[in-house]
């Protein structure tokens, strides 16, 4: 039996849960990744020794039979999510919305509430939730998304009151601009659109947020970092960001 800690990364299959499983096992973690993709996410875990196993955290019996192997964990990084569309509300697509709700918010609650037993058995249990500053900061188009942002930065400190007391701890990690795959699903693949969004600035790249989710997780078993906000020098807001002419 390994005497590393174990992590379970969700949406591990690219960008931010790619670079932290990476990160993780560059730390010293043993790694479980999940994800949709299992070839993308084969191509992921391979290279650096990770378990993994097709994930869908929308659907119940999924996450069931990921999580049913896992008696102990130290870590649990709930990255999975995403934006689609731009719609403004007057428009919205009530199937979009739901999707966005559905991965970003309650796919986090199903997980969490799974491996809970498994991160109070470990002794030193860590949840550490990847929201955006959509969760604090809204903008014409965002409401889908930024809805749902907003109810993860609730629901992950609502779960730090209900848990204080109990070896767990709850950790908010919120980026700004990050270049990944996140605009071109926003925007349904097309590559202008999502070009655009990073156009004429220096965004976050993948690593970054993986640093800090780190970082955050090996601090001293005693010390919770409630939060990090990490943006580009070049975006102070959602919406004010400096761009080279």
């Amino acid at each position: 039996m390994s005497d590393k800690k174990l992590a379970v990364v969700t949406g591990a299959s690219s960008g931010i849960g790619a670079a932290t499983a990476a990160a993780l096992a560059q730390a010293g973690f043993e790694v479980v990744l999940g994800a949709r993709r299992l070839e993308r996410l084969q191509a992921v875990a391979e290279p650096i020794g990770a378990r993994f196993q097709q994930l869908d955290v929308t659907d119940p019996d999924s996450v069931e039979a990921f999580v049913e192997p896992i008696e102990k964990l130290d870590l649990l990084v709930n990255n999975a999510g995403g934006a689609l569309g731009v719609d403004r509300i007057e428009a919205a697509s009530d199937e979009r919305w739901r999707t966005m709700w559905e991965v970003n918010f309650l796919g986090l609650a199903r997980m969490t509430r799974a491996l809970l037993p498994a991160l109070l058995a470990s002794g030193e249990g860590h949840i550490v939730n990847v929201g955006s500053i959509a969760g604090f900061e809204t903008y014409p188009g965002g409401a889908g998304y930024t809805g749902a942002k907003h109810a993860v930065r609730a629901l992950t400190k609502t779960l730090r009151v209900e848990l204080v007391g109990k070896p767990i701890r709850v950790t908010e990690i919120c980026p700004g601009l990050v270049e990944t795959e996140f605009s071109m699903v926003r925007f349904n693949q097309d590559a202008e659109k999502a070009a655009a969004v990073y156009k004429g600035m220096t965004p976050l790249i993948s690593e970054d947020v993986a640093d800090c989710i780190t970082w955050a997780a090996t601090r001293p078993p005693h010390v919770n970092i409630d939060e990090i906000v990490v943006r580009p020098r070049d975006q102070a807001t959602a919406t004010v960001v400096h761009r080279q002419s």
